[in-house]
């Protein structure tokens, strides 16, 4: 039970530290939203206090093909 509550803990510490990062990064702006923002936004607040360090998460999308006609 306490274990429980002691990760608990930790887990939400660190999605808020990267929740800081995103903000402090400027991520939460309202810009055009696309998969790459949206991924590299969720990417940081993921990594958490990582990004103090130097890691700098970035997501790159796919190029969907374009529909025949």
């Amino acid at each position: 039970m306490r274990l429980r509550i002691v990760l608990s803990t930790l887990v939400i510490l660190w999605l808020l530290i990267g929740l800081v990062a995103a903000v402090q990064r400027g991520l939460f702006t309202p810009d055009e939203a696309s998969c790459s923002t949206i991924g590299h936004t969720l990417g940081t607040v993921f990594v958490g206090p990582l990004n103090y360090v130097g890691v700098n998460p970035s997501v790159e999308c796919p190029t969907l093909p374009e529909p025949s006609e």
